[in-house]
């Protein structure tokens, strides 16, 4: 149990069922997600997990269920004595049934404490998801970012590239200064390195999002935030997020598992009672045969054992209070998941704020520099300004596009974040074009299971 719980906590700061197929290139960020819903390696591992905890079921209902064994045994024996030797064959065979019929509970407490593990782990997968939709979006987002930032760039280097030349041929007629010059020729060697790191970042972007969406990002249609999910104020996304986040629903379900973990070291305290009954044959031959015993014989046995625990060594009752102890744990652990939920959801909505806020600004950022720049340029040409003011007018502009640039994906990335904080960042929601995969179809399928090695999908 703690594994599980330390996964979903950390999930909240991440399959067998065929799911449709996609095209060949993710274009828009719906197709980006939908492919990383499919073929997300950390996802499909999640997916085997929930089936592995699936598992538990049957195997705590196993305690309800009897357990027949069979035995044989085959014996030969040869004695010397007395100018005799005699050479004796005996074996045996038989079936044998046990059968629990009172346990202290402790079946009925491991069946409730495997379902809700079983539940707590659907809610970690689903929280899971949605971690890989965000860093799907992100990724998509990223990619387009430092596309953008590479292109601006390389544009920013061919203007510098052609002030250098223009300065080194004003020089050359007289109109310029060799500082000019050098002032030109700095910028542009600055811009060759800043184009480099730029190519280098957008690179970086592709690998991560091969990684998580598990394609190479082709060209990558512009994406638009989600605001027509998210809800109209922060107080509500709060609300939504502490009601429906599946990190929250999991610690949950977690503490259902550990009260019921303790009910059933309980009972351990309390009487056993199990029922047995066998049939067995018994085979022996002796040559010579000097009491006349050969033959076979068959006998059976039914029976009930009464087994009252009085002190085991102070093991169970050291096991009744760890469990309690982990109880108390999974409790302040759903604290620690609203309040890292909370905190989640906050950031994001400022966030998303703030980055809207910034699209707005940097559009007028953008007009005044470019205006600007034309002026200084014209100013240049005149005489009234000077290289160096062409190069820190030209250097605000393309700040200002990057700037842009990235405030663009701020707010598309914000808008993901806000939903994946509320624990609604879903297939469903997004209306991606795959098969939802099911995890209750392996549960059903395995949970009743009296026998059979081969898991439903036929392995």
């Amino acid at each position: 149990m703690p594994p599980l719980r330390k996964s979903v906590l950390v999930a909240v700061l991440v399959s067998a069922t065929a799911l449709s197929p996609l095209a060949a290139s993710a274009e828009t960020i719906t197709g980006a997600l939908a492919k990383a819903y499919q073929y997300n390696s950390q996802l499909n591992a999640a997916r085997a997990g929930v089936r592995v905890t699936d598992e538990g079921v049957a195997i705590a209902k196993s305690g309800w269920r009897p357990t027949v064994t069979g035995s044989s045994s085959i014996d030969y024996t040869s004695t010397h004595g007395q100018g005799i030797t005699r050479n004796i064959t005996t074996g045996s065979f038989g079936v044998q049934i046990n059968q629990t019929l009172f346990d202290g509970f402790q079946t009925k407490n491991n069946v409730a404490a495997a379902e809700s593990q079983v539940k707590a782990s659907v809610e970690s997968l689903r929280n899971t998801e949605e971690n890989i939709l965000f860093n799907a979006a992100s990724a998509y987002m990223d990619v387009i970012r430092d596309r953008q930032i590479a292109v601006l760039t390389e544009q920013n280097l061919q203007f510098l590239t052609e002030q250098a030349r223009a300065a080194r041929s004003r020089f050359e007629v007289g109109e310029g200064t060799r500082t000019d010059v050098a002032q030109a020729d700095a910028s542009r060697a600055t811009a060759v390195a800043q184009l480099s790191a730029a190519r280098a970042t957008a690179l970086a972007s592709a690998a991560t999002y091969h990684q998580i969406v598990g394609d190479e990002p082709g060209k990558l249609k512009a994406a638009s935030p989600l605001g027509k999910l998210l809800p109209g104020n922060l107080d509500s996304a709060l609300a939504v997020a502490s009601a429906e986040h599946p990190a929250i629903l999991a610690t949950q379900h977690l503490v259902d598992a550990a009260a019921f973990s303790v009910k059933s070291s309980e009972g351990a305290l309390l009487p056993q009672v199990t029922a047995s009954a066998g049939v067995s044959d018994n085979y022996s031959h002796s040559v010579p045969d000097l009491t006349g015993t050969n033959g076979t014989s068959t006998s059976a046995n039914i029976g009930a054992t009464l087994t009252i625990p009085i002190y085991s060594g102070g093991r169970t009752s050291a096991l009744v209070r760890q469990n309690k102890e982990s109880l108390s744990e999974a409790r302040i652990q759903v604290d620690v998941s609203r309040d890292q939920v909370r905190q989640a959801v906050v950031s994001a909505w400022t966030q998303y704020v703030a980055a809207r806020q910034s699209v707005d600004a940097n559009r007028q950022v953008i007009d005044a520099a470019q205006l600007a720049l034309n002026g200084v340029i014209e100013e240049r040409n005149v005489g009234q300004r000077t290289t160096l003011d062409v190069l820190n007018a030209q250097n605000a502009v393309i700040t200002a596009k990057i700037n842009q640039a990235s405030s663009e994906r701020d707010v598309v990335v914000a808008s993901y974040a806000i939903l994946s904080a509320m624990g609604r960042l879903s297939v469903d929601r997004l209306g991606l074009p795959v098969t939802k995969y099911r995890p209750e179809e392996h549960y059903n399928a395995v949970k009743d299971k009296w026998f059979g090695l081969r898991t439903p999908d036929g392995r």
